[in-house]
């Protein structure tokens, strides 16, 4: 794919609204926004040509703010109206930028050992969190409900645990004790009210109630060591959760309390020895136990790739659910998912996300849908320097780096029909 960066992957963004579904992704020239308005067809809806080698490029929701930084400026944050042509402020910052989240009420900004809150509405800095935990990759996620702003990022840089961090309130929520080993990947419920999160050896996947920060869920993704998960992704309605990694498999699992069937239910031999199974699990190790404890994914896909970075995301496309792929190699793969039987997924379409716009023959058509396309990190984070003189409370010291606008010129206004759409969960 040529006009996008060396190690730019794409990534789906999660269906937030059921009119306007759209997103980026990072290019050499600069930055694009896509929408899909119909399952066969992927509209370029703009082109930002204002700074080369884009490498983070993220839109709020369907309006018309969008976050951009370069590789060629990795430092610095710039914030445009992209409608308009303008840029509405530009944030630098001394250390290289890793990720950026952002919802109705805030902008979060993540370095490697720190993490900066913005008001979203002027883009004050409202706070710096200082000395968190080396994050060479920027893990971090947002939760899009605007109501409790929740954040998580890693608490610890050698195990897996989760800072939960009121973004509203500023302050700490809990400390999760998630995984043994380091962080691979986290993702909120579009209500903010469940988290995912992966370990580097991307065995399990477990879920935490938010804010209180119990397990609810724990699905085990396959025995093999050293998988990478490179995503996970919540349904709009927090039944399903996706998972993908650089493996050829997507994994689908469904939320749901186990309760026994009518058979387990009968008193026959084999519903007798389950029992039993069951029983004798709470006297063997914590570790045992757990894993016998563990459901299997729901539904799956065979990727006809291996070794690329890929991410997904569900979204419900005319009533109908779908599981959306984005590789590193600038294809976009669409497969319906049976919410009732799961299965095997069924490749429906796919699309080509480069300049020239060729359709793809490979799949066939649905009729009209929606949703959102891409934004793009690094596949290898630049490099760090020392941060030093920010205080806690979000100010500066003299001398020091600063932002150079210390505030948006008035109110972020984006005259857009959806400027801040709603992100309840809505029928399309």
């Amino acid at each position: 794919m040529g006009n996008v960066s060396v190690g730019i992957c794409y990534i789906i963004n999660k269906l937030r609204h059921s009119v306007v579904n759209s997103g980026g992704v990072g290019t050499k020239t600069g930055y694009r926004l896509f929408s899909v308005t119909a399952v066969d067809k992927l509209d370029c809806i703009h082109e930002g040509v204002e700074c080369p080698d884009v490498y983070i490029v993220e839109r709020l929701f369907s309006s018309s703010l969008v976050v951009v930084v370069s590789l060629s400026m990795p430092r610095r944050m710039n914030v445009y109206h992209f409608k308009k042509g303008t840029e509405i402020c530009n944030y630098s910052y001394s250390n290289n930028i890793l990720s950026v989240r952002l919802n109705r009420q805030r902008l979060v900004v993540c370095l490697e050992e720190s993490v900066y809150i913005h008001n979203i509405k002027d883009m004050k800095l409202l706070k710096t969190l200082l000395n968190t935990p080396t994050n060479p990759s920027g893990l971090c996620a947002l939760s899009v409900n605007h109501s409790n702003s929740y954040l998580a990022y890693p608490g610890n840089a050698t195990i897996g645990e989760i800072t939960i961090y009121d973004a509203n309130n500023l302050s700490t929520v809990t400390l999760i004790q998630a995984h043994d080993s380091p962080l691979a990947a986290l993702t909120f419920s579009a209500s903010g009210t469940k988290l995912a999160s992966a370990s580097e050896k991307g065995t399990v996947i477990r879920v935490f109630s938010i804010p209180e920060g119990q397990r609810v869920f724990e699905f085990r993704r396959g025995m093999k060591r050293y998988v990478s998960i490179s995503s996970l992704s919540f349904s709009a309605d927090a039944q399903f959760l996706c998972s993908s990694s650089n493996t050829e498999t997507v994994h689908i699992f469904k939320l749901e309390q186990q309760s026994p069937s009518p058979e387990e239910e009968s008193p026959t031999w084999s519903a007798y020895v389950g029992k039993m199974f069951t029983a004798a699990s709470t006297y063997l190790p914590a570790q045992v136990s757990d894993m016998m404890h563990q459901d299997r994914a729901f539904a799956t896909v065979r990727l006809n790739m291996f070794g690329l970075k890929n991410i997904c995301a569900l979204a419900t496309i005319q009533k109908l659910p779908r599981l959306l792929v984005a590789s590193s190699d600038g294809y976009l793969y669409i497969y319906n998912v049976d919410p009732q039987d799961g299965g095997e997924c069924v490749l429906v379409q796919k699309h080509r996300c480069n300049e020239d716009k060729k359709p793809d023959d490979a799949s066939p058509q649905l009729p009209g849908q929606s949703y959102a396309a891409t934004v793009a990190l690094p596949s290898t984070p630049p490099s760090s320097t020392t941060l030093m003189g920010y205080s806690e409370d979000g100010g500066t010291q003299k001398g020091d780096v600063i932002p150079e606008h210390e505030f948006a010129e008035g109110p972020v206004c984006l005259d857009d029909e959806n400027e801040f759409p709603p992100v309840g969960n809505q029928n399309n």
